[in-house]
């Protein structure tokens, strides 16, 4: 069996460039991008169930010295219903169309979008 190529990008909200030709665009924060219209936000669904728990997010509080045990926990939160079921869709999504996971936060490197674009592309390790 042949590897897939899997073309997942991080975009932010704010500094979004637009659409591109075939591309999926999913939101990946729990929270709506603060200031930010429905409408204002080009995407295609909202996955609100492979975001992090409330109560992770609220632990994690963005700190990126407690990044890999956030990291760590999301993951463990990813393999299970709903955000497993999640995560296989947008696997199958990234395969045909290129991904854009779309997010309001700051420091991309220590969010949880990073971790899901690594679970998605398997550079996680599963």
């Amino acid at each position: 069996m042949g590897v897939v190529k899997r073309d997942v990008e991080i975009v932010r909200v704010y500094d979004d460039p637009g659409r591109q030709r075939n591309e999926y665009r999913v939101l990946v924060d729990r929270l709506w991008p603060r200031g930010q219209s429905k409408g204002a936000v080009d995407h295609n669904e909202w996955v609100k169930d492979a975001t992090p728990s409330t109560e992770l997010r609220q632990w994690y509080g963005h700190e990126p010295k407690r990044f890999s045990e956030f990291a760590r926990r999301y993951r463990a939160e990813l393999a299970l219903p709903p955000g497993s079921g999640v995560v296989s869709q947008l696997r199958e999504t990234s395969e045909t169309r290129r991904l854009a996971l779309l997010t309001a936060t700051r420091d991309i490197e220590h969010s949880g979008a990073t971790v899901l674009r690594d679970v998605i592309v398997g550079a996680d390790g599963t």
